[in-house]
């Protein structure tokens, strides 16, 4: 049997890395055959001493540190220290079925894939009719857009990126580590990589784990933002707009439909026209979709200022990352 090494990166997971943990050392894996590499970003709340109190009964779980406190950082201190044939990234906002490393492993051979994963059914921890509204909103079409890991398939698809997937550890040899200067989208830019490079990336949709979304509006806008900003600064780094997908510019886009209307206006006021429609139009498809995702667990209005949350977030912050990489262009050109 193939020795793995699963790489977790982490930093102030105490809320979550016992789950996590839990679930990957229940595993049908030999523990034999496997390590557990936790690289941590010098966490200030209690995750390193609950780590250290599953060393004690475990000794392969290993406590890397992670000085620059960044995932693609934590990846590349893991890969370089990993001892597998294989290596599975995964996230401690989860938790894993007892077959997912043996089912991992067993595709990848098959396949003869540079990187498989499964699909991600999104939950919560604190159930209430907020957080259950947004986890029906990331598990929907008009949250994620085209993103089959997380709305569901029901065959093999080859895709553009997996999450917490199974990569033949000599794949960073050939295509490259991570790139350290992506804060966020480094897994979906080592994965383009891939494909560019003529790899291929499967999702399997009988494999699947449960990931605990953000349950407050707060940090979904804070997360979403984030991941909109770095949109941009991922096309910037990598000078290439292959390094994402069409759908990691649809907030960009909707937002820039409100926003250069209302900017052109002063000069042509007719054209507010065209924000008033794309807003009118946007409201009335959330409404819709509201209606049809309501059940006694959620609520329409939740669901609604969740919807407007994501999509505002995000947009928002690609708008501001679109304005960050026009400076750095402006500053180079200097």
């Amino acid at each position: 049997m193939k020795f793995i090494s699963i790489i977790i990166p982490i930093r102030n997971e105490e809320k979550y890395i016992a789950t996590c943990l839990d679930s990957v050392l229940s595993s049908d894996y030999p523990h034999k055959n496997l390590e557990i590499l936790l690289v941590d970003g010098i966490s200030s709340d209690g995750t390193r001493n609950i780590i250290k109190k599953y060393q004690e009964k475990y000794d392969f779980i290993e406590l890397i540190d992670n000085e620059k406190k960044i995932a693609p950082v934590a990846m590349n201190l893991g890969i370089r220290s990993a001892k597998g044939e294989y290596i599975i990234r995964l996230d401690a906002h989860a938790s894993y079925p007892v077959d997912y490393f043996s089912e991992l492993i067993a595709w990848s051979e098959k396949l003869d894939a540079q990187n498989v994963g499964g699909v991600v059914i999104t939950d919560v921890k604190n159930k209430n009719k907020k957080s259950n509204s947004i986890k029906a909103v990331l598990s929907h079409k008009l949250g994620v857009g085209d993103s089959n890991f997380r709305t569901g398939t029901k065959e093999l698809k080859e895709v553009d990126t997996v999450p917490f997937g199974c990569y033949k550890k000599e794949i960073f040899e050939k295509y490259g580590y991570y790139d350290e200067r992506l804060v966020r989208n480094q897994d979906i830019e080592l994965n383009k990589r891939i494909i560019n490079g003529g790899g291929k990336i499967y999702l399997i949709p009988n494999i699947k784990c449960t990931y605990f979304a953000r349950e407050t509006f707060i940090s979904l806008a804070k997360n979403n933002y984030s991941n909109g900003f770095w949109n941009m600064l991922t096309t910037y780094y990598t000078n290439t707009f292959s390094s994402l997908s069409l759908r990691h510019f649809i907030p960009l886009i909707f937002v820039l439909s409100l926003f250069l209307p209302l900017i052109l206006s002063m000069v042509y006021p007719k054209i507010l026209w065209v924000a008033f429609l794309s807003l009118v139009s946007y409201l009335s498809l959330v409404i819709i979709i509201s209606i049809k995702l309501k059940n006694s667990s959620n609520s329409i209005y939740h669901l609604i200022v969740s919807f407007l949350v994501l999509h505002f977030s995000y947009g928002s912050g690609s708008l501001v990352g679109l304005f960050s990489v026009a400076a750095k262009y402006i500053k180079g050109k200097k």
